[in-house]
């Protein structure tokens, strides 16, 4: 992709965001919403005026889709995620969110942006952030789908391939930044930071997905069945079409990757974050059905 049409592209982008969601948006006043249109307000004028670096343009574009896309995540949560009509809206919310890592892998303008990856233009923060809000609004949808017992034996196949992309989503947001290895050059005061650091956990947003990881395979495991399960569109091409070419095609063994996550979760609550309200009763309920079904 040349510059010029890389800039037509990104000039495009704040114009198809703002679409595609204002079109749903009841309150226009939310601050969030105010504060993403202004985002991609000033957007628009820095693509005209061409000055700024690349990553700046796309960590703005990011900032943006991130603002906005929380106004409308609110909404389907406040409807209790509507049976008719939330899984189309959930589909354009993960097409949106995924929009600023797909749009820095298409740019290729020069030497210096083509040969970085997207951790390299937006940033691990950022790239969490989208892969926390897709992995935790499938999570939503997915506590509230599995109590509508009679959508849930008709579209068994939809639910599971939610369930599958939402770890997908968690595991990968968990994975953007290295554990912090500690040695003799390493230096901290207070051992149950650096023990949570060395965890890879920098903050309660990872310890969270953690447990929605290991929550949705249970989920995953009790309505559905067997963890370990053949390709995800083999089962069902239809609700597969559903999630958008972006939803992962690879089924996770259940068992296997919920215990490891519960399993972690419940020794870092126990351990350096012992006595700072971290619950581990569900956590320790579900790992014990995970143990019985496996015997």
């Amino acid at each position: 992709m040349d510059k010029t049409t890389w800039k037509r592209r990104v000039s495009k982008a704040p114009a198809e965001c703002s679409s595609a969601l204002r079109g749903h948006c009841i309150l226009p006043s939310d601050t969030f919403l105010a504060k993403g249109s202004a985002t991609l307000d000033k957007l628009k004028d820095l693509c005209n005026e061409g000055k700024e670096h690349p990553s700046t343009l796309f960590q703005l574009y990011t900032q943006a889709v991130l603002d906005i896309t929380y106004f409308e995540e609110n909404q389907l949560v406040d409807e209790d995620f509507p049976e008719e009509s939330s899984l189309q809206k959930l589909t354009e919310l993960i097409y949106i969110l995924s929009e600023p890592e797909d749009l820095v892998r298409e740019c290729s303008i020069n030497e210096e942006v083509s040969s970085q990856k997207p951790i390299n233009i937006l940033g691990a923060e950022l790239l969490e952030c989208l892969y926390w809000r897709k992995g935790a609004l499938l999570y939503m949808y997915c506590h509230t789908a599995k109590e509508r017992s009679e959508w849930l034996q008709e579209n068994i196949a939809t639910f599971k391939k939610c369930l599958n992309d939402g770890v997908h989503y968690l595991m990968k947001m968990l994975s953007f930044r290295c554990p912090l290895q500690l040695d003799e050059d390493v230096s901290l005061q207070d051992k149950d930071t650096a023990t949570l650091l060395s965890e890879g956990i920098f903050s309660d947003t990872h310890l969270l997905a953690m447990m929605y990881s290991g929550e949705m395979c249970y989920w995953g495991l009790k309505h559905c069945g067997e963890g370990k399960q053949q390709s995800l569109e083999s089962i069902d091409p239809v609700s597969s079409s559903d999630l958008g070419s972006r939803s992962q095609s690879i089924s996770l063994d259940f068992q296997e990757t919920g215990r490891n996550m519960l399993t972690k979760y419940v020794a870092v609550c126990e351990g350096p974050l012992k006595g700072q309200a971290w619950n581990t009763t569900t956590a320790k309920q579900m790992l014990r059905y995970f143990v019985k079904s496996h015997n």
